[in-house]
């Protein structure tokens, strides 16, 4: 079985970059343009990396999104992977008191966040 990578964000260009990115990893791509449906698909798919933007659509943000993964048992193993625009300290901050293990500022490179879900997902599969 294939790893799952979620990602969610609102804009579909950012979505489709990301797809185009993470395809070549060989993994089931699930996608969510609000964190309502990134919350559904985390919890009925158990993915091992979510790539999450801070400010969707939904009933909450991307934090929260984050937050609630990280506090449910069987999706605690999940590397969370914040992508968005805000970039200041106290927007950083706050994504690492979310329980983030990365924040990534737009524009970001693409060829860095394939070697980083890359990289975690080999040390899941040898570890």
């Amino acid at each position: 079985m294939n790893s799952r990578v979620l990602i969610a964000d609102d804009q579909p260009e950012i979505c489709r970059l990301l797809e185009l990115t993470l395809e070549p990893l060989g993994v089931d791509i699930l996608s969510a343009g609000d964190s309502d449906t990134a919350l559904r698909l985390a919890h009925d798919y158990l993915p091992e990396v979510a790539v999450l933007d801070i400010m969707m659509p939904g009933s909450f943000d991307g934090l929260e999104v984050c937050r609630r993964i990280k506090n449910t048992r069987s999706l605690a193993h999940c590397l969370v992977i914040l992508l968005t625009a805000k970039g200041q300290r106290n927007d950083i901050d706050a994504g690492s008191a979310a329980g983030a293990d990365v924040y990534m500022v737009k524009p970001f490179s693409p060829l860095q966040l394939a070697d980083l879900v890359e990289s975690t997902l080999d040390s899941l599969r040898d570890g």
